[in-house]
């Protein structure tokens, strides 16, 4: 791929996720952050490895964790990428260390990407409060419940906030990821936060 068409060269794009993250999200979208040019870092709970699931109850893979989140500083990254699957962000949101490294993302202004129960961690760090997002249908409730508004649409952008509802919507959603950690900071990132 040629430099232009590598717009994350130099960036540092974190991937927070645990045991039970669907498989084809983690892997489609952190390929397609790295084919972008980025430098892509698995943070987790734990050391080691996680075991990545398909469909959320067929073990698929096993991938090796780069740094724990209380190892990992959100300051060293340009962008965070949340994947799915419904055991994933439910283990991340128990998590205090795991919810204050997805908080610091915003606080510093930084571009975020969530899809399917990734919002999960959104919405337990008060982060969809006042946003438009869109999530797998049956965290439609959490969101709004948390102060947002959920759409029903295969990519959503707010403020460098890219959200989408499933595997399915995949190529969608890595378009707009890569697009939105190219742009960088989003000053309203923060009043939100």
């Amino acid at each position: 791929m040629a430099q232009s068409q590598q717009p994350l060269t130099g960036k540092r794009v974190a991937c927070l996720a645990a045991d039970g993250v669907e498989d084809v999200e983690y892997t489609q979208s952190r390929a397609a952050a790295e084919q972008a040019g980025a430098e892509v870092h698995l943070i987790s709970l734990k050391s080691g490895e996680i075991q990545s699931m398909n469909q959320d109850i067929n073990p698929a893979n096993h991938y090796r964790v780069d740094r724990t989140v209380n190892e990992a500083n959100a300051a060293d990254y340009d962008a965070l990428l949340l994947p799915g699957g419904t055991v994933n962000p439910d283990r991340l949101r128990m998590n205090p260390q795991a919810m204050d490294f997805v908080r610091a993302f915003f606080q510093q202004q930084k571009p975020v990407a969530a899809i399917c129960h990734g919002p999960w961690s959104l919405v337990e760090t008060g982060i969809v409060n006042g946003r438009t997002v869109t999530s797998f249908p049956s965290l439609r409730t959490d969101i709004r419940n948390a102060g947002g508004n959920w759409v029903d649409q295969q990519v959503q952008v707010d403020n460098g906030l890219v959200t989408s509802r499933s595997p399915s919507d995949l190529p969608a959603f890595c378009a707009k990821m890569v697009e939105e950690f190219a742009e960088g900071k989003h000053v309203r990132q923060m009043a939100t936060a």
